[in-house]
């Protein structure tokens, strides 16, 4: 599951941000990131349809110098439909979560909905409209 997120987060962001994935019939999702830590380094959002989920190769995403506080993230092109997004606040620069040695992320996270029973679409699913939308989120650090 951690080895299929860090993937996840690492891959459709920095691909998203590349512009690998778009669609004539899209229009632009924003997410709102409150409560982002000074912490340096980048924010990585990725975000995926059912079939991308865990397999992020064709997945949409952003990348962002971090900034402390409450931040925005614009994903261009999202065709509407159901999708997950994940965060990390990526503060030492690896592109992928650093694992605390208590095996779970070491650093700050978001997620569009609420991991409860294990890694399922269904919890962290939400539905862009054809007219596009915004997310708020607010970051995770582990204390």
């Amino acid at each position: 599951m951690i080895k299929s997120m860090k993937t996840s987060l690492a891959l459709a962001a920095a691909l998203g941000a590349l512009g690998f994935a778009g669609s004539a019939l899209a229009a632009d999702l924003t997410v709102v990131l409150e409560g982002v830590e000074d912490k340096g380094g980048t924010m990585l959002v990725s975000l995926q349809n059912k079939e991308q989920f865990g397999n992020p190769m064709n997945a949409m995403g952003a990348v962002a110098p971090a900034t402390a506080g409450s931040m925005s993230l614009t994903i261009n092109d999202v065709p509407p439909g159901d999708y997950a997004v994940m965060v990390l606040h990526d503060s030492d620069g690896n592109y992928q979560p650093t694992m605390g040695s208590n095996g779970k992320i070491a650093e700050g996270t978001a997620y569009s909905g609420k991991i409860t029973t294990g890694w399922k679409f269904e919890e962290l699913k939400f539905t862009v409209p054809a007219e596009g939308g915004k997310v708020t989120l607010k970051m995770s650090y582990p204390r």
